[in-house]
């Protein structure tokens, strides 16, 4: 067992400045309980960008601790609360070279100082900063990556230059779309759309609600209050933190409860999140996309007239028609074997492109998610029947 170079103990009044500190170094703080549920998602994480909290092990026993620390390779840095500390160097003696208090390890550093009610946010590019070549650039950006739907292009760009002076005169925090239709018509893809025209590199702010149905949905979103289990931040903070720009993506909204559908009608409200410990997220100049797959006749029904009322756009998504089909087949196999070239091998040409858009039959599909398979599909057929050529 390769022995990991040391343990930083930290005390849980700190814990904000210390997940400041690892936010500011683009890491997040994750529990090993989620590798104790499911050691396969060891594969899927990357010590370079993962703090592990190990407190959780002291209530298993020191073989198992031992063998699960030894999953993870010396690029992972190991936190645990101070509290255990005893536990620590006696059963995870042979894991650690040295144990540290977290104030000692940063003093070289300038730690981050948060209040009770505020945090740390890394600065997301948000529409409002955008100067008007900037603006250009994003439309063009955006319609470029958005297929069909040309009336919503065109009524995005009133909402957005509507919400840019009404936000400087401090009247308009937050640009709200709700958007409905069919699975696989393209909702989400604004979203993802937006996203990119605004530079994004990391991961977009995506929240799906089909996972938010329980009664205890709000906690997961939000965090726990303080004194239960799983009192940190929720999904839709880490989300937002993670993210380098103003947007957010609700999906599946309409499959959530009233909880949470009150709480959104104060984001919009307010113009900012507020946990359940009180920290803050303010998200003036943000772009919201809620996304449902009900019909326009349910829309009514199901989300309340107050919460209608707040959202800036609501528009009905309608399956996209045989010319925009081709237009994104075109685009997408375009940039597969773009990919693949520039990864794999510099063997596909025009005439391979050609091969995969022609078989390609469009009129079959009315899901875009469907298409993109069929693509795939299309493309490694080919590329087999070339690579044996």
């Amino acid at each position: 067992m390769i022995i990991k170079s040391e343990l930083l103990l930290y005390s849980p009044s700190k814990f904000k400045e210390l997940k400041s500190y690892y936010i500011l170094q683009g890491k997040k703080i994750i529990s090993i309980t989620e590798f104790i549920l499911n050691e396969d998602l060891i594969e899927e994480t990357y010590g370079f960008e993962t703090i592990l909290d190990i407190t959780s092990l002291t209530n298993i026993s020191q073989y198992h601790c031992e063998r699960l620390i030894s999953l993870f390779d010396d690029t992972y840095v190991f936190i645990a609360d101070e509290k255990h500390k005893s536990f620590f160097e006696k059963e995870l003696r042979f894991c650690f070279f040295d144990f540290k208090v977290f104030e000692e390890y940063s003093q070289q550093d300038e730690v981050p100082q948060i209040t009770d009610k505020k945090s740390i946010v890394k600065k997301h590019k948000k529409i409002i900063d955008f100067e008007t070549n900037q603006l250009e650039s994003f439309f063009y950006l955006f319609n470029e990556s958005l297929y069909g739907h040309n009336k919503f292009k065109d009524d995005f760009r009133i909402q957005v230059d509507n919400f840019r002076v009404f936000n400087k005169l401090g009247e308009h925090k937050i640009l709200s779309l709700f958007l409905m239709g069919d699975s696989g018509v393209g909702k989400t893809e604004v979203a993802r759309a937006i996203h990119k025209a605004l530079e994004g590199q990391n991961k977009m702010a995506k929240i799906n609600f089909g996972n938010y149905s329980s009664d205890n949905s709000l906690n997961s979103l939000i965090g726990s209050p303080r004194g239960y289990v799983g009192s940190e931040d929720g999904e839709i903070f880490i989300r937002v933190a993670e993210s380098d720009t103003g947007v957010i993506l609700i999906d599946e909204f309409e499959k959530s409860n009233t909880t949470l559908f009150n709480y959104f009608l104060d984001v919009l409200e307010n113009g900012k999140m507020t946990s359940s410990l009180a920290q803050e997220i303010d998200l003036n100049g943000f772009i919201i996309i809620f996304t449902s797959n009900i019909s326009k006749e349910d829309f009514k029904k199901v989300i309340s007239p107050e919460l209608r009322s707040r959202f800036d756009y609501k528009g009905y998504f309608s399956i996209l028609k045989t010319e925009d089909k081709l237009k994104y087949v075109e685009f997408r196999i375009n940039s597969i074997v773009r990919k693949f070239n520039k990864n794999v091998a510099n063997v596909l040409d025009d005439d391979f492109k050609f091969e995969v858009f022609t078989e390609t039959n469009v009129t079959k599909f009315k899901n875009m998610r469907d298409l993109n398979k069929a693509i795939k599909q299309t493309f490694v057929e080919k590329l087999q029947k070339r690579l044996i050529e």
